[in-house]
């Protein structure tokens, strides 16, 4: 990769990523929003820390690097007198951050229109009022999903999670998969077998727990275990931020968009989805590893 692009909006600037000294032993979860990124957060540090019980504060000890609200010379600042080994957070696509050689990414993908749904539930929960155009409350005319199909990858549309958004990162993450400092999951796959999850993601970063510790680690990051601590797991978790830390975790599942959306506008998101995509590449954004042989 040699020329970053930019990803500016109303939450994200990207070239805040300038300021960071990436480590060679650093771990950067980069994802699309509501695609498992908290809860791929959470994971790290639980690995990071053998304590089922450690206080993640992820806004803090795992910070968003590209969020507008906080002052970067701080997070960088903080960032430069951690000296455990240390995670961040993006929600830029691949082809905007800077790629170190040893330096581990995990990118995380959700079927999309799963993603959709959830982000959808989730502005209602969180102070950002410059989306209610994109989405409005009372959206009887379908404006929400017609702007999820047009909006473009970058700018105002790209932080407001349009499809185009979620297709740049899933290319930009498969076009450097091939680096072992790259690795993709799928939130189908964490919610099949989270214990394997936890293998995997352990032996990626030359981590090792006892057989005792992996099951309290894997106990800890379950969903009903995360809702039930919202205040402990959820961004900014008892601080105010959201108007509610248990709604954050909504309810992990998939498929709300079943009965939801009507045959003209999944035929909209189907010839979207075709024309961008390979059948295999297609089947595995949205299904995972089932999805393979399904393309």
């Amino acid at each position: 990769m040699t020329q970053r692009k930019f990803y500016l909006g109303p939450l994200t600037d990207n070239r805040r990523w300038d300021m960071v000294d990436l480590r060679p032993d650093d771990v950067c979860v980069v994802t699309p929003p509501k695609c498992g990124t908290t809860w791929m957060q959470t994971i790290v540090a639980l690995l990071f820390s053998g304590d089922p019980d450690v206080e993640t504060e992820l806004s803090v000890k795992m910070p968003w690097v590209d969020i507008r609200i906080r002052e970067m010379p701080e997070i960088a600042d903080r960032l430069d007198a951690m000296t455990h080994r240390r995670s961040m957070k993006s929600h830029t696509p691949m082809d905007g951050l800077p790629l170190h050689d040893q330096a581990h990414y995990i990118c995380v993908f959700r079927h999309p229109l799963d993603a959709h749904f959830s982000f959808r539930k989730h502005l209602r929960n969180i102070p950002l009022p410059w989306f209610d155009l994109w989405y409005p409350e009372d959206d009887q005319e379908g404006v929400t999903f017609r702007r999820f199909l047009d909006g473009g990858p970058e700018g105002f549309d790209g932080d407001a999670m349009p499809l185009a958004h979620i297709l740049r990162h899933y290319k930009a993450a498969s076009a450097l998969a091939d680096r072992d400092n790259v690795s993709m999951f799928h939130y189908a796959d964490m919610s099949r077998d989270l214990a394997g999850t936890f293998e995997t993601v352990a032996g990626l970063l030359g981590i090792r727990h006892s057989a005792t510790v992996m099951q309290q680690l894997v106990q800890a990051a379950t969903f009903d275990n995360m809702k039930a601590h919202a205040e402990r797991y959820a961004p900014s978790g008892g601080k105010g931020f959201m108007k509610s830390d248990s709604d954050f975790f909504h309810s992990g599942t998939s498929g709300k968009w079943h009965g939801t959306l009507s045959d003209r506008e999944l035929a909209a998101y189907d010839a979207i989805m075709d024309a961008e995509l390979a059948p295999e590449d297609r089947a595995w954004l949205e299904y995972g590893s089932r999805g393979i042989g399904l393309g």
